[in-house]
């Protein structure tokens, strides 16, 4: 795997034989607590009493080491909490709570289990506030990727008009090259990305949205370098500095030289666009590279006229994955912007 640039702008079965009324009883309870919450009410704990529930009970009988006051905590009959903790005893084989009249107390593998609990409470609680918070239309995270010659211009400039509609919206940002994005994607560790050539593949929806003219990049000096345009055969002989293979631009540079009849001579290697350009300013070989965010000295940009070299800039995500309401936000603003994605 090549590095990675990121920025930050993440019930127990019951068992058939209990009690039919019991189960019921719990199982209303917690779609009563289910609506609570989707309603913006309860605690704090409400989270967790809906995701875990006998866990959440018994923590909040461990807590007041009673049963009536756990049970107008959490808003649940006496009986039905009571019943609940000795399913939980009895599917454990544990003694967790020793009863003594209306108190109780925890036992000693009780306390030990109640720390475990209360540990994968706080995570349930922790992470559902955080896919709501991800989620939440003015305040929610779009994980975006996008090539690394995108990155100094084109995605700024993305951003800045997305945020102005949108300026609660955070976004964590990855450059890579395209195969490792896709592989990200389908991770599920990205939402979408901005990639070239487009993936043709059929667990990915991929939309065209641009296209970039690619540049010859001479040394100052070199015999090509007093032209305009120039016929890619012309540099057959030349020694070419490119990407590393499984980069979408040395795909490219690649198809294109076969097409002009010719495989290239390799000098050099490299992950990175702009270093290349000073690699073809040393005088190390040309290179066909997107234009640059600001000239760079000491290299003559000439325009391919055969074949037509260009590569398309598309938007792509996982066919069938759900888009949170800032993900869905930002996909129509991208796929709002085709034919204008580099101007």
């Amino acid at each position: 795997m090549r590095p990675m640039h990121e920025i930050e702008i993440i019930v127990p079965m019951q068992h058939e034989h209990r009690s039919e009324r019991g189960a019921s009883s719990l199982r209303k309870e917690n779609d009563i607590a289910a609506t609570n919450i989707r309603q913006g009410k309860g605690d704090g704990r409400d989270w967790s009493a809906v995701l875990a529930p006998r866990l959440a009970q018994f923590a909040a009988v461990a807590r007041h080491e009673h049963i009536t006051r756990a049970a107008q905590e959490l808003g649940v009959p006496q009986s039905s909490l009571s019943r609940a903790i000795v399913r939980l005893e009895e599917d454990l084989g544990v003694t967790l709570l020793a009863r003594h009249g209306r108190t109780v107390s925890l036992t000693p593998a009780g306390r030990m289990f109640l720390g475990s609990v209360e540990r994968a409470l706080d995570g349930v609680e922790r992470a559902a506030e955080t896919v709501r918070a991800d989620a939440d239309p003015s305040t929610g995270r779009v994980a975006f990727g996008f090539l690394h010659t995108l990155g100094p211009e084109t995605v700024p400039g993305l951003l800045r008009e997305f945020r102005a509609d949108h300026p609660g919206v955070r976004f964590q940002l990855v450059q890579n090259y395209g195969e490792a994005m896709l592989e990200r994607l389908r991770a599920g560790e990205l939402d979408l990305c901005l990639t070239a050539p487009l993936p043709d593949a059929p667990d990915l929806v991929v939309r065209r949205l641009d296209e970039q003219r690619l540049r010859l990049v001479v040394p100052e000096g070199h015999r090509l370098a007093g032209r305009r345009r120039v016929r890619l055969a012309e540099t057959a002989e030349e020694w070419f500095v490119t990407l590393e293979a499984g980069y979408g631009l040395r795909r490219i540079t690649d198809r294109l030289c076969a097409e002009a009849g010719f495989t290239p001579k390799i000098a050099f290697e490299g992950e990175e666009a702009e270093t290349l350009r000073g690699l073809v300013a040393a005088g190390l070989g040309v290179a066909l590279l997107p234009p640059p965010p600001v000239p760079r000295p000491g290299v003559v940009e000439l325009t391919v006229s055969g074949p037509r070299a260009v590569r398309e800039i598309g938007v792509a995500w996982l066919d069938g994955h759900p888009d949170t309401a800032p993900v869905a936000a930002f996909k129509r603003f991208l796929l709002g912007r085709r034919g204008r994605l580099l101007a």
